[in-house]
């Protein structure tokens, strides 16, 4: 399977909280939702169009809590049949089991097992918020692709998908496009270590 990030970011590129105010307010974060006003209908249209190549989902523990309490309740939305029965993973060192199914429990090295499972066959493994973990299996290179949904909007502060500090990444652009609501989304692929250069009269 590939595995395919997908995040919101601000403009500032915060991904801590988008969906609501009491999402995550962990560090005194208090600025959730930002992401809710530019919803629209392109976007749910996208959503569901990359959905629909899951063929498995994978969480960090946070995101994971609370996607399982939303989505068995949410049974008229659209993808919720979706979300609720692809195979899922949740990174956890401290979650015995877990009562979202179909759920598997990754302890112990958590990079190795997800190397694992995308050795099986299928489409796509996707992550769905879970920053620090896509962060850390960014820095292990296993991540093929990034879709990232940018929001016209300055939090100013919160948790960064990409914060100092963190591994460098060479990215393709293979594909973008601007919703109606002002949503910019852009797809990247995975494209090795960056490369340095100098601008200047000699270059």
């Amino acid at each position: 399977m590939k595995l395919v990030v997908q995040q919101f970011l601000s403009l500032d590129g915060v991904s801590q909280g988008p969906g609501s105010p009491d999402e995550d307010t962990s560090d005194g974060f208090t600025r959730g939702g930002w992401f809710v006003p530019y919803l629209d209908e392109r976007f749910e249209q996208l959503a569901g169009a990359w959905l629909g190549e899951a063929d498995a989902l994978l969480f960090g523990r946070r995101t994971y809590d609370n996607f399982a309490r939303d989505w068995p309740r949410m049974t008229d939305h659209p993808l919720a049949a979706v979300m609720n029965g692809l195979p899922k993973y949740v990174a956890s060192s401290h979650l015995a089991e877990a009562g979202w199914n179909p759920t598997t429990v990754l302890d112990g090295d958590v990079p190795a097992r997800v190397a694992e499972l995308k050795r099986r066959p299928g489409r796509e493994l996707q992550i769905h918020g879970s920053a620090r973990l896509a962060q850390s299996l960014l820095a292990a290179g296993l991540v093929d692709t990034l879709r990232l949904t940018i929001a016209p909007v300055v939090v100013g502060q919160g948790r960064r998908l990409f914060p100092d500090g963190g591994a460098p990444a060479g990215l393709r652009p293979v594909d973008h496009e601007m919703t109606p609501g002002g949503l910019s989304v852009h797809v990247f692929e995975w494209a090795g270590s960056p490369e340095f250069g100098t601008y200047g009269a000699d270059s």
